[in-house]
């Protein structure tokens, strides 16, 4: 057993890095000419207040739709503001109302605290007394953002509601009981997701393997695709070059067949984080007009 898979080494580490960790965009993915329209909320949860930022598209008829815009970082790190510019896009170009919003991390609160507490989230915003339509709901997030809004949309398939038109899993981790170090990339020690990452990440996020094997945590292993049918359509975006391709496009064959696969979209040449820590502008800004596209079309 390695010393990082220890829960008191993990999250001594996790904290570390949570603390020296502030992963701003890159100066070529931040869109500065997209100057958006915000408001600072909370939302209430079983965790209590939860801080969110809302970001309004321009005024047009009727109500906007909405979309839950859910953080990476490892389930560890928690700054929603380096999704800022994604959040600036989305909204300004699919005219939704985006929320982009907090959640409780690891290891102070570990699984399933967070994809609880982000169904709470769903269920809020879904509510018919706002100031969007909450009928016409979108979730979704980059890397372990991605993963909770899988559990999000399994959790509203389990409980009848809230009706979720879309979810957008973005080079998410899907399977956590297949240890990081298993996991490929072509771009070896050079890949932005090492394998010591992986493990502490996964370690303070659930301490033992076998709750792993969650459906929540890992919807991708084994037979937890097994009663898929009616989820949220699911828009999968991968990285080619990143450790978890692997683990979404078999996510992505689980849910095309029980008819709930938008689409399946590898983006060439990038890794893991691609659309923060790297100044591919032009590969992002493709990537972004593709989601939202889809986002579009979801909600209309």
């Amino acid at each position: 057993m390695s010393l990082l898979s220890l829960p008191l080494v993990a999250d001594t580490l996790a904290r570390v890095f949570a603390a020296a960790v502030n992963p701003a965009p890159k100066t070529a993915v931040r869109f500065p000419e997209i100057a958006g329209r915000t408001a600072e909320i909370t939302i209430p949860t079983r965790y209590g207040p939860t801080p969110a930022t809302v970001y309004h598209p321009s005024p047009g008829a009727g109500q906007p739709a909405v979309y839950i815009n859910v953080h990476g970082g490892g389930f560890v790190v928690g700054h929603r503001e380096q999704d800022d510019p994604w959040c600036r896009y989305l909204a300004a170009n699919s005219g939704a109302v985006v929320i982009n919003t907090d959640y409780v991390l690891a290891p102070g609160h570990r699984f399933p605290a967070a994809p609880h507490q982000l169904y709470d989230i769903a269920c809020w915003a879904a509510d018919p007394g706002r100031d969007w339509d909450g009928s016409r709901l979108c979730v979704g997030g980059q890397s372990a953002g991605g993963s909770l809004s899988a559990a999000v949309a399994r959790l509203a398939l389990e409980n009848g509601g809230p009706d979720i038109a879309l979810q957008v899993l973005h080079y998410a981790p899907l399977d956590l009981v297949t240890p990081t170090r298993d996991k490929p990339s072509a771009l070896g020690p050079r890949a932005v997701m090492k394998p010591w990452m992986g493990e502490v990440f996964d370690t303070a996020y659930i301490p033992h393997p076998a709750q792993r094997r969650d459906r929540l945590a890992s919807p991708a292993w084994e037979g937890n695709a097994a009663e898929l049918a009616g989820i949220a359509p699911a828009l999968i975006v991968t990285a080619e070059h990143d450790r978890l391709r692997d683990e979404a496009r078999r996510y992505a064959t689980q849910l095309d067949a029980v008819g709930a696969l938008a689409e399946y979209y590898e983006v060439p040449g990038v890794d893991h984080g691609y659309n923060i820590m790297s100044d591919a502008a032009d590969v992002t800004r493709r990537s972004y007009a593709h989601i939202v596209e889809h986002v579009r079309r979801a909600v209309e």
